[in-house]
C-alpha cells in the first residue's frame, strides 16, 4: 500500500522533531550527570560521615563511653536477628536422587528460632516447622535437622 507525498512529509517532520527533542534531553542529562561526578570529585579528598548518632551536634566527635554505649546497643539488636543459618540437603527416600529434601535451621544468637524441612517424595512434597529453644526442639527432630541446628551452632557447613 503506497502512502502519499503529504503523509510521508508530515511522518518526517514528526519523526524530525522527535529526534531533536531526544537529543535535547539527552544533552541535559549528560550535563546534569557531569555536575554530579563533578561535584564528587570535589569530595574525593574527604571523609565520608555517618550521620550523627542520637543527641550529638554533627561533625562533634563521640566520647569513649559513648562508642561502647552505641556498640553495645548493636550487639544487643543483632544478637536477637537469625544469623545462624545452615542447610542439609539429602535423600528422604532411597530410590528417590538428586537430594531433593532439605532441612534449615535458622536460629539467633541464643539459639532461638526453627528447623524446616521439606520432604520431596514422587508424586509431593511435604514441609514441616519445628520450633527451637536454646538449641532444641520441643519435638523430635530427624537426624538431618539436628545436623542443620549443629552446623548453624559451630558455623561449619
Amino acid at each position: 500500500m503506497p502512502l502519499d507525498r503529504t503523509l510521508l512529509s508530515w511522518l518526517t517532520i514528526a519523526a524530525v522533531l522527535l529526534a531533536f527533542m531526544a537529543l535535547v534531553v539527552a544533552a541535559a542529562a549528560w550535563r546534569r550527570a557531569g555536575r554530579v561526578s563533578g561535584r564528587a570529585a570535589g569530595r574525593a579528598g574527604t571523609t565520608h560521615r555517618p550521620p550523627s548518632p542520637r543527641g550529638t551536634a554533627k561533625g562533634t566527635p563521640l566520647a569513649a563511653d559513648q562508642v561502647a554505649a552505641e556498640i553495645d546497643a548493636l550487639r544487643a539488636d543483632v544478637s536477637s536477628s537469625l544469623r545462624h543459618l545452615a542447610v542439609v540437603r539429602y535423600d528422604a527416600f532411597g530410590d528417590m536422587g538428586g537430594h531433593l529434601s532439605w532441612s534449615m535451621a535458622l536460629l539467633d544468637d541464643a539459639g532461638d528460632g526453627v528447623v524446616l524441612t521439606s520432604i520431596h517424595g514422587r508424586s509431593d512434597a511435604r514441609t514441616y516447622a519445628k520450633n527451637v529453644a536454646s538449641w532444641t526442639a520441643n519435638q523430635q527432630l530427624s537426624p538431618e535437622e539436628e545436623e542443620a541446628i549443629r552446623f548453624a551452632r559451630t558455623g561449619q557447613a
